[in-house]
């Protein structure tokens, strides 16, 4: 299916609007038409007139045809915009549930700038998509079928020649538009989305960048790609202005040529004399309705690469599809794995080769080994980021891709050596857990992190905003705040991920102390690349490229 009709597809429940948009503006050009007819005649009427009474009807219509035209064009924009702002809103909550299905797994290649200029201009620049491409060749059709009947109605001839000029106006010149607007319109969507991309990746690596002194690199970069889209963008600028100018030379030549024939039908007596200002200045009105139609052909061409760069994105189908009929939530929690066997990719090393281990209900086990083992994978596993090749994950006896995704991530809370903050306050990101948690809970799940009189010690306590990402913040700082989100989540099945890899000593003590009262009763994984936690564990084992290498007991452990 092509993008134009799939976005058509999108905005289908907003059909009406869209009638009602194109009437109004059907409404609005044609009391323009009118105005400019009924003014012609008025004035050619006035130079003849023996008694004002003869002028009367004229006079009404032009002070219905002004104020009706002022009520429409208000009326007009108010509706098509206000359709515009609620299709901009269904567009982006579509694309964002489109896309959560695909996280992490299938988002990972796709830089985070790139994204957010998907998710903000891509989506934006759709706005023109109905303000500017579906309505204006809609009520174009529709003034075109107004004027002509008004010309034709003094003589075939005018309507035909008018109908020339309107199609040369508003179908020829759009369709060159369109064919010199194809290839740059394209060219600036992925501009702007690569120096969008560059944008954000320099200010989120802003301190490394100066540190290492690459600033002045990164900034030739952004202003060579800034030239780039200024470059295009100027390209469509003047095709847009010489469409604009054709149009005018258009809407005069055939002015024109209306008043060339009409001249004619009036000396002959066909037509009446007074009439012969309203036949040209009704041509011209006309064209009020048929020139943006170039910058709705342009338009289409940016909404359609835009569109693509979306539905290139959605289109690619998750890692994880919930099955038909998911199981229901087991009873208990024991964690049994067996021959576990999974890679990212079909060309890629196996992250697991025939891993298998069991955790019985409220048991603790350590897995250690070196960076690129498998640890994390499992983890990933356990949340259903991925679905495993082969081999099964158990959890109180169901299989765990036998539930539905966001059932199996309820089960299990994890503290990841790399946790994302939110841009927000100190408690909004704790409750991010859980929503329905106490103020009491909060604070509790915050002393068992060692985080209570942190956050006591700032100057609005929980309130206090933690930066993009959590950088008001130090590393420390940011591990117990991640700790504590997921105590307070208080799943059953806990995994510890690198979970105190920045605290110092001190606290790290003190927080695997806390941690211990919380482990009770879980069934718990504590994953490391080093021994540190592993006192607090009843089983180790060891991996070593994906394989299970040794099982120990922590007083075994060198």
């Amino acid at each position: 299916m092509s993008p134009t009709r799939r976005l058509l597809s999108l905005i289908r429940p907003f059909i009406w609007w869209i009638v009602a948009g194109v009437f109004l503006g059907f409404a609005t050009i044609g009391s323009s038409v009118g105005l400019m007819a009924v003014s012609a005649y008025l004035i050619s009427k006035a130079a003849i007139a023996t008694d004002v009474s003869q002028l009367s009807m004229a006079i009404a219509g032009v002070r219905l045809f002004a104020l009706s035209r002022a009520g429409f064009r208000y009326g007009e924009r108010y509706v098509t915009h206000l359709a515009t702002f609620r299709i901009l809103t269904r567009l982006r909550v579509w694309f964002y549930r489109a896309i959560e299905p695909l996280a992490p797994a299938r988002l990972q290649t796709v830089r985070s700038g790139d994204l957010l200029a998907r998710i903000g201009a891509d989506i934006e620049t759709l706005e023109n998509f109905y303000i500017r491409v579906i309505v204006p060749p809609l009520v174009a059709v529709l003034v075109t079928g107004l004027a002509c009947a008004i010309l034709g109605y003094f003589d075939v001839i005018l309507a035909v020649a008018l109908l020339v000029f309107l199609l040369l106006t508003g179908v020829a010149l759009p369709l060159v538009s369109r064919w010199l607007s194809q290839q740059p319109a394209s060219e600036a969507i992925l501009a702007r989305a690569e120096l969008n991309a560059t944008l954000v990746d320099q200010i989120q690596g802003m301190a490394d960048m100066l540190a290492y002194g690459q600033e002045t690199m990164f900034h030739e970069r952004t202003m060579r790609l800034n030239d780039q889209l200024n470059q295009l963008q100027e390209r469509l600028a003047v095709i847009r202005g010489m469409g604009n100018g054709l149009a005018a030379l258009f809407t005069s030549l055939a002015a024109l040529t209306v008043l060339a024939l009409a001249i004619p039908l009036i000396t002959g007596g066909q037509i009446d004399g007074v009439y012969l200002a309203l036949l040209p200045l009704t041509a011209i009105a006309s064209f009020e309705a048929v020139q943006p139609l170039s910058q709705a052909f342009q338009m289409l061409e940016s909404s359609q690469a835009a569109a693509r760069r979306l539905f290139e994105l959605i289109d690619a189908p998750p890692a994880v599809v919930d099955p038909p009929q998911p199981a229901a939530r087991p009873a208990s929690f024991g964690l049994v794995v067996k021959d576990l066997h999974f890679r990212y990719s079909a060309d890629a090393v196996a992250a697991l080769d025939g891993v298998s281990f069991e955790v019985p209900p409220g048991r603790r086990l350590g897995i250690v080994g070196s960076s690129g083992a498998g640890k994390s994978t499992l983890a990933n596993l356990l949340l259903r980021y991925w679905d495993y090749d082969a081999g099964s994950i158990q959890v109180g006896g169901v299989e765990i891709r036998d539930l539905a995704a966001d059932e199996a991530r309820e089960l299990v809370g994890v503290v990841a050596q790399h946790t994302h903050l939110f841009n927000t306050s100190v408690r909004d990101n704790l409750f991010l857990a859980n929503p329905e948690a106490s103020e009491e809970e909060m604070i509790v799940a915050s002393q068992q992190a060692q985080l209570h009189d942190f956050v006591l010690s700032l100057p609005e306590g929980y309130e206090t905003m933690v930066g993009e990402n959590g950088l008001k913040l130090s590393g420390g700082e940011r591990q117990r705040l991640a700790i504590a989100r997921t105590i307070l989540k208080g799943a059953p099945v806990l995994i510890l991920d690198e979970a105190t890899t920045h605290l110092d000593s001190l606290t790290e003590a003190k927080v695997w102390e806390g941690l211990a009262e919380f482990m009770a009763g879980r069934t718990v994984l504590v994953i490391s690349h080093q021994q540190a936690g592993m006192a607090y564990v009843d089983e180790v084992i060891w991996l070593e490229e994906g394989k299970i290498v040794d099982t120990s007991v922590p007083a075994e452990l060198p």
